[in-house]
């Protein structure tokens, strides 16, 4: 659970104590301020720390409960910050979040992670090769890990840019597969924003805040510099999401105009086929004509009135050729031949 744990005097680490009964003790005797580093704590380990700094206990079940949405509140002399880290999974084309709370006093800065990011270790080793810096005090550690936070944005913009590049070329290829992709895709970019839009009225809040507790100059021009990068965060973000739905208005599109070719293609097909069918049932009924009188007259009963005409023959032949040339030209005029 106590994953770092070290007490820091004008800037500089002063002790690394075993357990907080040894910060408590320290911080008692010789002053300082404690940087408390915690890791999916039990709720136990959290009331020793909140009965030793005064946390308060809604500022608590948030820090033990997870899931919450960044934001900032003052509870006193104590600032309770919850952020949400993030990183990208290439592989699974996934934005995964962590999320970080943050408690703040005049003595004491307490972490609590419930993920692996943001990386922590990396903000406390940079701050101690800034010893002027830590020695600023809570809020100069706060102003750090928020800025690490928004580093590690960075990777994920360009993630998600690289996923919507493909997505492009995808949706003139006739990808079948690319509407699932901008769907998934677009829920990582919802979720994306409900992480970075609230950070941004996380750090008004503390800039709201710079007169009324006589911050330092040097922790504004930090933080400011940090709004920056996090209002270029949202806005590329933001330019996702509408690159995402106008793709998906494109592929719409396109599956319509594909259908609707389909449509004229069978369509033609069809009207090919009639058109075959009628020169099939017209040149059957020409030929079926004399195969009536040829049967008629091939029956040989004794008692037929042609049987015995001396013309018969000829007056079948021609009765066939007539009818023949007749249904031919019917149909000719028609169109059906």
């Amino acid at each position: 659970m106590l994953v770092k744990n070290a007490l820091y005097v004008n800037g500089v680490r002063a002790a690394d104590p075993v357990s907080l009964e040894q910060t408590f003790e320290h911080m008692r005797a010789n002053g300082g301020m404690a940087w408390i580093g915690l890791y999916r704590p039990e709720r136990d380990d959290l009331e020793v720390l909140a009965r030793e700094f005064s946390l308060h206990e809604l500022a608590l079940e948030d820090a033990v409960d997870a899931h919450q949405r960044p934001k900032i509140e003052r509870y006193g002399s104590t600032l309770f910050t919850v952020l949400r880290p993030a990183r990208y999974l290439d592989q699974e084309e996934q934005v995964e979040f962590g999320e970080v709370h943050i408690f703040t006093g005049p003595d004491f800065v307490i972490t609590v992670r419930h993920a692996e990011t943001p990386d922590l270790g990396r903000v406390r080793e940079r701050l101690e090769g800034q010893p002027d810096l830590l020695a600023l005090g809570p809020e100069a550690v706060l102003y750090a890990i928020i800025d690490q936070v928004v580093d590690e944005y960075a990777p994920v913009v360009a993630g998600l840019e690289n996923d919507i590049d493909e997505i492009e070329d995808q949706l003139f290829e006739g990808d079948p597969k690319v509407s699932r992709r901008i769907f998934d895709l677009s829920r990582e970019v919802i979720d994306f924003q409900r992480a970075t839009h609230p950070l941004l009225e996380v750090i008004d809040a503390l800039e709201d805040g710079f007169e009324k507790y006589e911050v330092e100059l040097e922790l504004r021009q930090r933080l400011r510099d940090v709004n920056d990068h996090a209002l270029r965060v949202r806005d590329r973000v933001d330019a996702f999401r509408a690159v995402l739905e106008n793709a998906l208005t494109v592929q719409n599109t396109l599956v319509t105009q594909q259908q609707n070719q389909d449509m004229r293609d069978m369509t033609a097909a069809s009207l090919l086929q009639n058109e075959e069918v009628k020169k099939i049932s017209s040149w059957a009924a020409i030929l079926f004509a004399p195969t009536l009188v040829g049967t008629v007259y091939g029956m040989n009963f004794d008692h037929m009135p042609e049987l015995h005409f001396r013309y018969g023959y000829q007056m079948a032949l021609g009765l066939m050729l007539v009818t023949s040339t007749t249904l031919y030209f019917i149909f000719k005029r028609r169109n059906w031949l």
